[in-house]
């Protein structure tokens, strides 16, 4: 049975089983489908867990027909991260621009859905309540990693070229790759450009298109297998629409 916009409903996990689920999912698309790993990783449960979850609070997708989880993003606020020791993107990326902006931010990460949401209203649904999520707790500034599949940085290098020519992050919230992975790597005037955009995740064209950009350089995840950007989203500099959503009643 394929799910319908009224069996889905969006809201925070709110028990550890609900978190659990979260994490199986996430098991299934980034451990099974992408190939990754990491040492919390408990294959025998398949959970996909790292020492971030207890901070990060978990928006769920669940298909009211099956009662399941189907989809997930988790968000770290600046409060959460400084429980936490510092934001999960740190360990990949130089955040020392953004952290000084004296912007509210808001860490976004593992976002996925089950391949059979996929294409459909599930990630409208998942963006819906985020925007409202930052609305509420008056976000400024939405960040977080997003990957490329693989490690290959030839293969990928029309891509990330592309980025960085169109769609490079100010300086004022930009953030750096650690150890730095250089994005320029091409002439952007001597590629395909409508190929390297086939070649981006769907995830990432869908933030650029609302007015996102990305950080300097790529960190390559060997052991997640994928190649990394820091996705950047500022409220004040939004498509007027979409920063109408993010930005709702602020002026009331």
């Amino acid at each position: 049975m394929s799910a319908t916009p009224d069996s889905l409903i969006v809201r925070l996990a709110t028990t550890p089983d609900e978190v659990r689920a979260a994490q199986r999912l996430r098991y299934r698309v980034f451990v099974e489908e992408l190939g990754g790993d990491g040492p919390l990783v408990d294959h025998e449960a398949k959970i996909e867990a790292d020492a971030f979850d207890p901070f990060f609070q978990h928006l769920l997708l669940i298909d009211t027909a099956k009662d399941e989880v189907v989809g997930v993003y988790r968000l770290l606020t600046c409060d959460a991260a400084d429980a936490a020791g510092g934001f999960y993107s740190e360990s990949e990326f130089d955040l020392s621009a953004l952290k000084a902006s004296g912007r509210k931010l808001l860490e976004l990460g593992r976002s996925c859905l089950a391949p059979e949401y996929r294409g459909g209203t599930g990630m409208f649904r998942l963006w819906t309540a985020l925007a409202e999520f930052v609305a509420e707790n008056e976000i400024d500034i939405l960040f977080g990693v997003a990957s490329f599949h693989g490690t290959n940085i030839d293969q990928l290098a029309p891509s990330l070229s592309l980025l960085h020519a169109r769609h490079l992050a100010p300086a004022d919230i930009s953030a750096t790759a650690k150890p730095y992975q250089p994005m320029n790597l091409l002439n952007v005037a001597e590629i395909d450009r409508v190929a390297a955009m086939k070649q981006v995740p769907a995830l990432i064209k869908a933030y650029l298109k609302i007015g996102g950009f990305v950080g300097d350089g790529a960190y390559i995840d060997h052991q997640f297998n994928t190649t990394d950007v820091c996705l950047i989203l500022d409220t004040e500099r939004l498509n007027p629409s979409q920063a109408a959503l993010y930005r709702k009643d602020r002026n009331a």
